[in-house]
């Protein structure tokens, strides 16, 4: 067998700012949590996007279950959301007790299909959790007046969603995680920027701020006795610690201050996978991920999506054989062990055909021009 260059799936970058950062954090004494770089973190989200407030967190994942206490969900409450989504988006929620109702992908793209979401709404329902895959945005218009109608809560997994924006239908550009109540980030090392592991979450709702500090304080005010609003601190609701370091702050600091140019380059490499693959993909009739009309790009994955399973594990193979990791993506929720005798509602082919179809490319900041161009050329079989 030739002897290939090995391009994996995935390498975070570093900016070479991270530990010179990380070092000033244990200097200064405060490594605990909350301290200067939690706060420049959570002060640039805020300005820059336009969120009310930011909490950063340990993972999404303590995200998403900050939130399910949020908004008081209690056993037997429902909550809808996609099939084709990773397994937190589900399990913040059915820790607390609720029923997950699982609706279908979007023929165009693995998002929920919004017009499937009225159906599946009942006296139970309390929530619904859009996903922006692949940080496209979600038919958000079509979701709040569906969630305004009914009284229900959204909660953004906008874990794939950093620097990407839904355009309403009156032309507004909004932030993702912007738009619902609340709304969950992912810094996970397969991220745009990163921390290791490490989260955010935005409170859009007002309603929900000052609870939001004491659940992110193991269910104490030891925050707003930090700012001199109470004279000693207590236990005064349920919470846990879900608060990062400020080891986690102080390397994602380093990591926001180069978004911009980050940006930049993810976003050559998808356009260069996305002008190389299009005759490709016309001739052997798989799919390019397509940029609705009301979402920006903001390169956090490149995917194909397949005729079949059999044709997606070909092309994994004829990678493989270069030393090229292209991997799949999601098992439909519905279907996975822990929930499938749970699952109430019928088929859901479209996150199926995902489940067995959608193939995701390298991606990562320190992908060449000629790395790409080998992948595209071992796709075409050349």
């Amino acid at each position: 067998m030739a002897n290939y260059k090995h391009i994996g799936f995935n390498k975070p970058y570093l900016t070479g700012k991270e530990t010179i950062y990380i070092t000033d954090a244990v200097a200064s004494g405060k490594i605990s949590g909350n301290g200067k770089y939690t706060q420049l973190c959570q002060e640039y989200f805020e300005n820059k996007y336009g969120f009310e407030k930011c909490l950063l967190t340990t993972s999404c994942t303590d995200a998403l279950e900050m939130a399910a206490i949020l908004i008081d969900i209690q056993p037997g409450d429902e909550v809808i959301m996609p099939s084709y989504t990773f397994v937190s988006t589900s399990n913040a929620f059915v820790l607390r007790g609720a029923n997950i109702i699982f609706a279908d992908s979007s023929p165009d793209n693995p998002n929920i299909d919004a017009s499937k979401i009225e159906s599946l709404i009942t006296s139970k329902t309390k929530a619904i959790v859009p996903v922006h895959y692949a940080g496209i945005a979600c038919d958000m218009d079509a979701i709040m007046e569906i969630a305004n109608r009914y009284n229900l809560f959204v909660i953004e997994d906008a874990a794939q969603a950093i620097d990407s924006y839904h355009i309403g239908k009156d032309g507004v550009k909004k932030a993702l995680g912007s738009i619902g109540h609340l709304a969950a980030f992912s810094f996970h090392e397969t991220k745009n920027i990163i921390s290791g592991e490490g989260g955010m979450l935005v409170i859009n709702d007002t309603q929900f701020s000052n609870r939001a500090e004491i659940i992110w304080e193991k269910g104490t005010n030891r925050s707003a006795f930090f700012r001199g609003e109470v004279d000693k601190y207590g236990w005064v609701d349920i919470g846990s610690s879900f608060l990062p370091s400020e080891v986690i702050a102080a390397f994602l600091w380093a990591q926001i201050e180069q978004l911009e140019d980050i940006q930049i380059k993810r976003k050559s490499i998808w356009n260069q996978y996305y002008a190389g693959l299009q005759q490709l993909a016309a001739d052997k009739n798989f799919k390019l991920p397509q940029i609705p009309d009301n979402a920006t790009n903001n390169a956090h994955m490149f995917y194909l999506v397949f005729e079949s399973l059999e044709k997606r594990m070909e092309a994994i193979e004829r990678l493989k054989s270069k030393s090229i990791y292209a991997v799949f993506h999601y098992l439909s929720l519905h279907k996975s062990p822990f929930y499938q005798d749970k699952h109430k509602g019928g088929e859901l082919s479209w996150s199926d055909h995902y489940s067995n179809a959608l193939l995701r490319l390298p991606m990562y900041y320190e992908l060449s021009n000629e790395d790409v161009a080998t992948i595209i050329s071992t796709l075409k079989n050349e």
